[in-house]
C-alpha cells in the first residue's frame, strides 16, 4: 500500500510516518556510533518508498549536517526539485542563553540551518522555549513568523509547548501550522486538554515517542524491569514513563493486548502503535527513528491495514485500566528536580551560543 501523506498547509503535503533523525546526534546512542553509511542507505529506502519527510533540529548535533549531506547527492541527480523533500527542524535556544536571544540571533540560528540543511527554504521550523518564566518566548516566535513572511520559513511550528502556552502564541498572532509533541499509548497527556485545542484551531499534531523508545516490540515480552539495559538516552527516559504510567506488570499485559491485535493483522506491535496514534484527533503524523536500513520494509506494513472498533477498544481498555502521566505535555520535563527534567540536555549549543 502506498504511504499516507497529510496536507500539513496550503499547497504543502507530508508523509504520515516521519524520518526521525534525533538518533543521529552525538551521545544519543549509548553503545557506540551508528553506522552512517547504513543509515544513509536507509534513507535512499526509505525515499525511494515514500517516506519523504525528515525531522531533525539545530539541538541534535550533527544531524542537520548529515541531512544536508544526503541532500547534496540528491541534488547530483538533474530531476531533483526541493519539493522531493520535506525537512522539518527545530529552533531551539539553550536554556542559558533565553535572556540574550534577538532578532539578529534568531535569524543567523535560521540561516544556519539553512545552510546545513542545503536548503533555499525550511519547509518546517518548530520553535520551543526552555522557560517560561523568562520573558522573550512570544517576541521570539515573532522573529520566526517575519522569517516566513521573507521566505526563509514555510511554516512556523512549535515543539513541547502546553496548551496555555500555545495559546499565547496563538492569540499573539503567530501562525502556527503544527506542534510537534510525545503521545503514544503510555504517555497520553495530550489528550487532557491540548488534543482539543488542537482540533479547534486546525493546529496539526506531529506526534514522537509513538514506540515509547522501541520497547513497544516483541522482544520485550516476559523481560523483567531488572534485566533491561537502555541502549539510548530516548530509553532511559521512556522507561520513566512506564514506570509512572502502567507500570511494569500493566506494561507485560499491554504488550500481550497488542501482540494479539498484531498477529490477527499479520503485522507487529510496533505497527499497531503507529497505526493507533495516527488514528487520534488531530494527529497529522508519526516520527518513528531511523537508526538503521534494518526496519524500512516495517514502516511500510504500517498502512497495510486499519484497526477496527474493536481494536479500537482494546487498546483504550488498556489505558484506561492504568493512571497517565501527571500534568500536561512536557510540564514534568520542566520541573526543577523533576527526573524527568535532570535527564533533559538543555543547553546544547553552548559554544555556538557565546
Amino acid at each position: 500500500m502506498a504511504v499516507e501523506k497529510f496536507t500539513l498547509a496550503p499547497g504543502y503535503e507530508i508523509s504520515r510516518v516521519l524520518n526521525g533523525c534525533w538518533q543521529l546526534s552525538y551521545g544519543h546512542s549509548l553503545n557506540g556510533p551508528l553506522d552512517l553509511e547504513d543509515v544513509k542507505k536507509a534513507f535512499y529506502e526509505l525515499t525511494d518508498a515514500g517516506f519523504t519527510t525528515f525531522d531533525c533540529a539545530d539541538i541534535y548535533t550533527g544531524a542537520e549536517e548529515f541531512i544536508g549531506e544526503f541532500v547534496k547527492e540528491k541534488k547530483q541527480n538533474p530531476n531533483y526539485k526541493e519539493s522531493d523533500l520535506q525537512i522539518h527542524t527545530k529552533y531551539v535556544p539553550d536554556l542559558e542563553y533565553l535572556s540574550e536571544v534577538d532578532e539578529a540571533f534568531t535569524e543567523s540560528i535560521i540561516d544556519r540551518s539553512l545552510a546545513r540543511l542545503n536548503r533555499e527554504c525550511l519547509d518546517v521550523v518548530q520553535f520551543h522555549w526552555w522557560d517560561y518564566e523568562v520573558p522573550g518566548m512570544i517576541e521570539t516566535a515573532g522573529y520566526l513568523k517575519k522569517l516566513k513572511e521573507k521566505g526563509k520559513i514555510r511554516c512556523v511550528s512549535v515543539t513541547n509547548f502546553d496548551t496555555d502556552h500555545l495559546a499565547m502564541l496563538v492569540d499573539a498572532g503567530i501562525p502556527v501550522t503544527s506542534i510537534q509533541i510525545q503521545y503514544s499509548i503510555f504517555d497520553r497527556r495530550v489528550e487532557k486538554r491540548l488534543q482539543e485545542y488542537c482540533k479547534k484551531n486546525g493546529i496539526h499534531m506531529i506526534c514522537y515517542g509513538t514506540l515509547a523508545g522501541g520497547f513497544l516490540a516483541e522482544r520485550y515480552i516476559g523481560i523483567k524491569r531488572e534485566d533491561i539495559i537502555p541502549e539510548t538516552r530516548s530509553q532511559i527516559k521512556y522507561l520513566q514513563v512506564i514506570d509512572d504510567s502502567l507500570g511494569w506488570e500493566g506494561y507485560q499485559k499491554a504488550l500481550l493486548v497488542l501482540q494479539d491485535i498484531a498477529q490477527k493483522h499479520s503485522v507487529k506491535i510496533s505497527q499497531v502503535a503507529s497505526r493507533y496514534i495516527l488514528s487520534r484527533d488531530a494527529v497529522a503524523a508519526v516520527i518513528i527513528g531511523v537508526r538503521n536500513s534494518k526496519h524500512v520494509k516495517d514502516n511500510e506494513k504500517i498502512f497495510d491495514f486499519q484497526l477496527d472498533e474493536e481494536d479500537l477498544n482494546r487498546i483504550q481498555e488498556v489505558e484506561e485500566t492504568y493512571p497517565d502521566l501527571e500534568g500536561e505535555p512536557f510540564v514534568l520535563e520542566r520541573t526543577p528536580g523533576s527526573k524527568f527534567r535532570n535527564i533533559m540536555h538543555m543547553n546544547i549549543n553552548e559554544m555556538e551560543q557565546k
